[in-house]
């Protein structure tokens, strides 16, 4: 009896070294380096054009004046600005298009270095424009960094994903949403007057972006490759091996290396599938279906609105307009506090709590809102109850909704799926964001207040999808997670076969629709 309580106390010293020994050094230098150049500078750019805002229309002005000898019409300034805000969206589509073949032919590691080519080449065009006095420089930079934010937001998730253990895969992956909250509050902070944002010194916020790009083109090539891409595209397992032991900080990887080598024996003849493949092939239709309707409702569910609403309902709680950008502040630090508690809860209590619950709370707070802002007039303290939702709503979407988008694409998909399966994902994250810069205004005007019931709406549809499709994604392997939907794709996804059905021959085979055992078809056909 003693024996076996020793033994199962030395089983759970064993279990619990190896759940230390998932948060690697290596591991978290290359998750927090990875996060700096790609998912901090998205972040940033969403926030750093606020503050300089009437100091660049200005500085529009006078360039068109000084250009056709006549100031700009308010229409066509109007026209410039909303082109210089969305088009970053457009670059972002762009870039998520690049990322297939970017990723082939450089690996997940250089194509987030490669990457830094585009965002230092927008920070000089942008921090250049004013002293240049060229409006285009500025427009075009804004363009390349969203290709920047394109390829980051594809590439960096498939990165943290490939490189951490399945225990911590979900911890890890809201990496990605912490730093973009990350990237948001400091794009705030800088804007202050007394920092960068005054009408002198706006150029130096774009030329900031420079700094975190330098910063990891010089230090990721000094870290590890993804070990799946090393394995599965470029067939070097002792590059791999060798690329777990340093993630991983030990040498014993034998037991990760089977998980991975396991996955490879499903799909040892298969190709990179292409975007058009993967929405033929029937049993990852669901998971194609949800990861659509995630990134839509990330997109549509009203937090740019939010954005948008902030000054003016702060300046109706009494707040002085020269304080609102300090107290806007405290927006951005919500947003951090609320993204590294879901990094901390996430292994405990899943992704679909997570993402129901936030998408549940978020249509709740937007009800109320609704309310506040339609009776603010009625007593004084409602513009303050309107403040509260606000918060509320910001940390609902950071604590769930904000991060594991990104990972759910990541864990649904084997690794010749995954690159058109980002791709599907980015595509309609921009053409979402797109959409909601151009249409939002026209939904204010016409709804007013009531535009958040919209909102509303579409939360409580992404939050009643979710409670009925998606299963947890925690600690589960791709079979597993293949395998929990399989019953509604109505098509079981590949079994794994052993060594001794394969054969030396290099032959490559493209997926059927429905997702048959590859291995079963190469034996088939030797045997003809």
């Amino acid at each position: 009896m003693k024996l076996s309580e020793k033994d199962t106390a030395e089983n759970k010293g064993s279990n619990l070294a190896k759940k230390k020994l998932g948060w690697s050094c290596s591991l978290i230098v290359a998750s927090f380096v990875g996060a700096l150049g790609s998912s901090f500078l998205y972040g940033y750019n969403l926030s750093v054009v606020n503050a300089p805002t009437p100091y660049i229309k200005a500085f529009y002005n006078e360039t068109w004046e000084r250009k056709h000898g006549h100031p700009i019409d308010l229409d066509t300034l109007t026209l410039l600005w909303s082109v210089t805000v969305s088009i970053f969206a457009i670059g972002g589509l762009v870039g998520t298009l690049m990322v297939k073949l970017m990723g082939k032919s450089l690996g997940r590691k250089y194509t987030l270095l490669a990457n830094n080519v585009f965002a230092i080449s927008a920070a000089l065009l942008m921090a250049c424009s004013l002293p240049a006095g060229a409006l285009e420089m500025l427009v075009v930079g804004r363009f390349i960094m969203g290709v920047d934010g394109g390829i980051a937001l594809s590439a960096l998730p498939m990165y943290l994903s490939e490189i951490s253990p399945k225990e911590i895969r979900g911890s890890l992956g809201q990496v990605t949403a912490i730093f973009i909250c990350i990237g948001v509050f400091t794009g705030q902070l800088l804007g202050l007057p007394e920092l960068l944002g005054k009408e002198s010194t706006w150029p130096y916020l774009f030329g900031v972006i420079a700094v975190p790009a330098v910063v990891q083109l010089v230090t990721l090539p000094f870290l590890p490759e993804s070990p799946h891409y090393l394995l599965f595209e470029k067939h070097d397992q002792a590059g791999a091996e060798k690329a777990f032991r340093t993630i991983l900080g030990k040498e014993d990887v034998s037991q990760e290396l089977e998980e991975v080598l396991a996955e490879g024996r499903m799909q040892r003849h298969i190709q990179l599938v292409s975007v058009f493949e993967l929405l033929r092939t029937r049993c990852v239709r669901w998971q194609v279906i949800t990861v659509v309707i995630t990134m839509g409702c990330y997109q549509l569910c009203g937090l740019n609105a939010i954005w948008f609403y902030t000054s003016s309902i702060f300046s109706k709680s009494g707040i002085p307009p020269e304080k609102i950008p300090y107290i806007t502040l405290s927006t951005g630090a919500i947003e951090i506090l609320a993204a590294i508690f879901s990094g901390l809860v996430i292994e405990r209590l899943g992704r679909r709590p997570l993402l129901i619950g936030g998408f549940g709370l978020m249509t709740s707070f937007f009800g109320i809102l609704t309310a506040t802002l339609t009776l603010q007039d009625h007593a004084p303290w409602i513009p303050y109850l309107s403040i509260v939702c606000i918060l509320a709503i910001i940390a609902s979407f950071c604590s769930g909704p904000g991060g594991i988008p990104f990972i759910l694409t990541g864990e649904f998909f084997q690794q010749s799926q995954r690159p058109a399966a980002f791709i599907v994902a980015g595509t309609i994250n921009w053409l979402s964001n797109f959409a909601v810069g151009l249409l939002f205004p026209f939904i204010q005007k016409s709804l007013d207040t009531y535009c958040f019931l919209v909102f509303a709406a579409i939360c409580f549809a992404g939050a009643v999808y979710f409670y009925f499709v998606l299963p947890e994604t925690k600690n589960r392997s791709y079979a597993e997670i293949s395998q929990a939907f399989a019953k509604r794709n109505k098509a079981s996804p590949p079994e794994e076969k052993t060594d001794s059905a394969v054969t030396g021959d290099k032959t490559n085979v493209r997926p059927e629709a429905d997702c048959p055992s590859t291995l079963d078809n190469y034996v088939k056909n030797s045997l003809v």
